[in-house]
């Protein structure tokens, strides 16, 4: 499930897409097949111009972000905290034995903040190497030098090394709770990817509280032509075109109760 998770991502992907309708293009060209090399041109300049030049993409992120609604205020006591993978660099990490984050860097901040402010709640940190080749550290390893750095011991923190999806996150992450007797943490992790995680968590039996962060958006997002930020817009596309393709596989394999969990 993990390969086939990845290949399709490669091939189904906006720009992949497009590059494949150009290829057809130039093969239906070469055949002298005029009608399917048009419809294969016109289709992908369409799929460029809506991924490169239109919001679609923070559109779709704005939905995904705004299914799960951020507490108003920090809980009055908290015991523990999960917190799922995808915010380090790990390639350069373990080339480089630093601490380098992606995009993705609010979810251990904002697990820090948490941290730092509830000095008797413990952090589980649920991320491994989810690449192909396997033979990169994963937010697990990187996190055990990023937190003592601000004051939050080694002995506070639970590293789940494994996971590679965020099925395998839950997965893992309900075995390692049972072991330490917690129960009732906040799962934290991007907005856009709140949906796919809670609905995940509910089906194993993992009582949570969803803490997003990370968002994207400023949630007043339109459908519109947008000419300034081309490698912004393709980027939110693809990332809320992944989410959804998660979506819709989780839930076909049985691993949500829900298609869309609110």
């Amino acid at each position: 499930m993990f390969v086939i998770s990845k290949l399709v991502w490669i091939f189904a992907q906006p720009l992949s897409l497009a590059f494949f309708l150009v290829f057809i293009a130039l093969l239906a060209g070469l055949l002298r097949w005029r009608i399917l090399s048009i419809l294969g041109a016109a289709g992908s300049a369409l799929i460029l111009f809506v991924t490169l030049y239109t919001t679609a993409g923070n559109l779709l992120m704005r939905g995904l972000e705004q299914r799960f609604a951020k507490p108003p205020a920090d809980p009055d006591n908290l015991q523990c905290m999960i917190v799922l993978g995808g915010a380090f660099e790990n390639e350069v990490n373990t080339a480089r034995h630093g601490i380098e984050f992606n995009a993705g860097a609010d979810r251990f901040v904002e697990a820090l903040r948490l941290a730092q402010k509830f000095p008797q709640s413990r952090v589980l940190v649920s991320g491994g190497d989810g690449s192909l080749s396997g033979i990169y550290e994963g937010d697990a390893a990187a996190s055990e030098r990023f937190f003592p750095l601000f004051g939050v011991g080694k002995d506070r923190l639970i590293e789940e090394r494994q996971s590679r999806t965020t099925f395998e996150n839950a997965v893992n992450t309900k075995e390692f709770l049972a072991s330490q007797g917690l129960s009732n943490c906040l799962l934290i992790t991007s907005g856009f990817h709140m949906p796919r995680s809670v609905g995940i968590f509910r089906k194993i039996g993992i009582d949570i509280v969803p803490w997003p962060t990370d968002y994207r958006t400023d949630g007043q997002v339109r459908l519109e032509f947008d000419f300034t930020q081309p490698n912004l817009n393709a980027q939110n596309l693809a990332t809320a075109i992944r989410e959804w393709y998660g979506l819709v596989g989780y839930y076909l394999a049985g691993r949500m109760s829900e298609l869309y969990p609110q």
